[in-house]
């Protein structure tokens, strides 16, 4: 399969003969997963200041959460330190990286109302040493109620990320799993964070509702965080059997121009199996399609955001 607008397949075999001469699919795959399972061979460059990135997007069902732990693994496997706060009641990305969220563990909503630091919040994740995470409790979920009578209450996660706290941990990028709404807990994401990566679903009606969510980044812009900017467009749920993913593929692409990143992420089974075992799809089975892919937005992520300060 190919991908769309020239995202070529990173797939792992460029290292094969161009004639395909020695090649085989099980040389592929062993070769994807070594990629992986030895991450010494791929470091990345680490950013001049820490990066923030709030993951957002009010419609359910978009790979919002499975893309922010997939990527913050995949940065996390080419070396970079990496901390996910997961501000979604749910708590799915606390589960996708193997941390303890059950109510009375410290958490993000003692966070918030400053009970405590990020630092005795965040947790290691079982997924990569180089991977933490501040867990949501069903605590949060009516956290928002509380908020509403605190100073400064859009700028509660921000305050928290610039205390000293966070030193102690020294993420070179934070993301903020985020909830599918535009409540006071996505409002906190944003006004903490320095850019926004919204992942959107090759489907029908992907579009959609996008507008209020542009429209809402603007108000926070004018009023609460001057610094903040759509950085990152990521497509998701790519199915190359269908015209309507290459459609859509192509609409966002000449929407938002090279926001877009090159890497699609396929509709995979291994992809959405993974959480249910607690692991993100990059442990769970590592020379999948699905794991390269976010492997390969990881490093373009990264490479971007070094090619943006050198310009």
């Amino acid at each position: 399969m190919r991908f769309p607008s020239g995202a070529d397949e990173q797939a792992g075999n460029e290292n094969f003969p161009a004639d395909g001469v020695g090649w085989t699919p099980i040389m592929e795959e062993a070769q994807r997963a070594t990629r992986v399972l030895h991450p010494e061979t791929m470091q990345l460059p680490r950013p001049d200041r820490r990066r923030i990135l709030t993951v957002a997007n009010q419609k359910g069902g978009v790979g919002k959460t499975t893309s922010t732990v997939n990527l913050a693994a995949g940065l996390a496997v080419q070396g970079l330190k990496v901390l996910v706060i997961d501000l979604d009641p749910q708590g799915n990305a606390s589960t996708a990286l193997g941390v303890d969220h059950r109510s009375g563990v410290p958490s993000v909503y003692e966070v918030l109302l400053g009970e405590i630091n990020i630092a005795d919040a965040a947790a290691p994740s079982t997924e990569s040493p180089n991977l933490y995470c501040v867990p949501a409790t069903l605590d949060l979920a009516g956290s928002e109620i509380e908020l509403v009578s605190m100073v400064a209450r859009e700028g509660r996660l921000k305050e928290a990320l610039k205390s000293e706290a966070i030193e102690q941990i020294a993420p070179d990028y934070v993301f903020i799993d985020c909830p599918p709404s535009l409540g006071l807990l996505t409002v906190n994401a944003m006004v903490a964070a320095h850019e926004v990566l919204i992942p959107i679903q090759c489907e029908y009606y992907a579009l959609e509702g996008l507008g209020q969510l542009l429209r809402n980044i603007e108000l926070v812009q004018a009023h609460l965080n001057p610094a903040l900017w759509v950085s990152t467009i990521l497509l998701t749920m790519y199915d190359g059997r269908t015209k309507l993913a290459d459609q859509v593929t192509n609409e966002v692409r000449g929407h938002f121009g090279e926001l877009t990143l090159r890497t699609v992420i396929p509709r995979s089974v291994k992809i959405s199996e993974a959480p249910g075992f607690g692991k993100t799809v990059l442990n769970y089975d590592p020379g999948s399609r699905g794991s390269m892919s976010y492997l390969d937005a990881a490093r373009e992520i990264a490479e971007r955001g070094v090619e943006r300060k050198t310009a």
